[in-house]
């Protein structure tokens, strides 16, 4: 009787593993369904062949430079050796950006500097980042200063082609978003100004750098 060959086990797809760096806003705070804008946009990506964990290290009130400190630190924490070695985890690093940086007087050269830093550092660690911006604020000028911080950041994360959401640029003047913030008394939006950040993010291709969707 002949021998059926038998055909090998397809390998699993990896779980992918999101670490994720930011400040309150990355940790949802105020919002009701304490989902905040990462896990809104992670549950539109999740599916049975999209397997994603996030590990988050929130910080409240934090600036590019204690980031700059601190991430390599988080990372290691969280990162997988026995996954990245069997192929089991694929890891990635998204990077929430606060605007700290105005209120506590770092100026934009030294803002650059702090994120190139930490992308460089990804790099030499071949982890892809995914880096999204400050909002605005409910205080005009202060908001001035975040869409320069922003688009600081921007230019650093385009010289090194890695993703940014510009969620100033999308936010400011936006009657929801506003609105939001006036209801929660201007530190933070809730459900729907989190719902808006999501919106943005998912636009700004974060499906594609998870490699979820197109």
């Amino acid at each position: 009787m002949p021998t059926v060959p038998m055909t090998p086990a397809s390998s699993p797809e990896p779980r992918i593993r999101i670490i994720a760096l930011g400040d309150e806003l990355l940790a949802g705070v105020g919002d009701a369904r304490a989902l905040g804008w990462l896990g809104r946009a992670v549950a539109s990506e999740q599916g049975a062949s999209s397997r994603i964990d996030v590990f988050s290290a929130a910080l409240p009130g934090e600036t590019s430079a204690q980031l700059a400190e601190r991430w390599d630190d988080e990372v290691q924490r969280r990162f997988s050796q026995e996954g990245q070695a069997d192929g089991s985890v694929d890891h990635r690093v998204v990077i929430s950006l606060g605007r700290a940086d105005v209120g506590t007087g770092i100026s934009l050269a030294r803002s650059r500097l702090n994120l190139a830093k930490v992308l460089d550092g990804l790099e030499r660690l071949r982890i892809p980042a995914f880096v999204v911006g400050p909002t605005p604020s409910s205080d005009p000028g202060t908001t001035a200063a975040v869409r320069e911080l922003s688009g600081a950041f921007e230019d650093v994360c385009s010289r090194r082609r890695i993703p940014y959401v510009d969620t100033v640029g999308g936010l400011v003047g936006h009657e929801q978003w506003e609105s939001d913030l006036t209801r929660s008394g201007g530190g933070h939006p809730g459900q729907t100004g989190y719902g808006l950040i999501a919106w943005l993010v998912l636009h700004g291709g974060f499906g594609r750098w998870l490699g979820t969707s197109s």
